[in-house]
């Protein structure tokens, strides 16, 4: 690639008009889970299999199996990376499988600090927000973290995109309910 080519599939980070960081996170991921290059599938497949199953599909047996030494919150800092490929189902699996009570809230501010994934979690936050003020881990996180850097947040997912909206039911207006994990 020459030095002022753009890569052929833009990432995460050029699409929030920021620069992906080298991750260790994905390096420590790719190596630990044998997935390499194939990383942003195998972080979904294993996203939808511990509980984000909005976004199930099929993923084809080629894929290496889970790995259960990593941790629910390393997998779903992992989906939010710059350098992960701009697909906002990444994101949203990442908050599916983190709205979960066996997440930690204060490991997951650490992680998402180290792999610069503040601005994201934070976005979800501010979606879960609009849902449920009290829902765990996002309150905490509005809590614990503190963006470095802004980013364009108009490029990441809506919040409704984090919710189902029932809208109007034989009973009335259903109000929004976030996506939960599958436990």
């Amino acid at each position: 690639m020459e030095l002022n080519e753009q890569p052929s599939t833009p990432t995460l980070a050029h699409k929030l008009g920021d620069t992906p960081h080298v991750s260790g996170l994905a390096i420590r991921l790719a190596r630990l889970s044998g997935a390499g290059e194939r990383l942003p599938e195998w972080l979904l497949k294993v996203a939808v299999e511990r509980g984000a199953s909005h976004y199930q599909r099929d993923f084809g047996p080629a894929l290496p199996p889970d790995r259960l030494e990593i941790s629910d919150e390393e997998i779903g800092v992992a989906l939010c990376l710059g350098q992960m490929p701009d697909n906002p189902w990444l994101i949203r699996a990442a908050a599916q499988l983190l709205s979960s009570h066996r997440v930690d809230p204060v490991w997951l501010a650490r992680l998402a600090e180290m792999e610069h994934v503040e601005p994201v979690l934070l976005h979800i936050a501010a979606a879960a927000e609009r849902v449920d003020i009290a829902l765990e881990p996002w309150a905490s996180l509005r809590r614990l973290l503190h963006p470095r850097r802004r980013v364009r947040t108009d490029a990441l997912p809506h919040w409704t995109r984090f919710a189902v909206l029932q809208g109007l039911t034989r009973n009335g207006y259903a109000p929004p309910a976030w996506l939960q994990r599958d436990e």
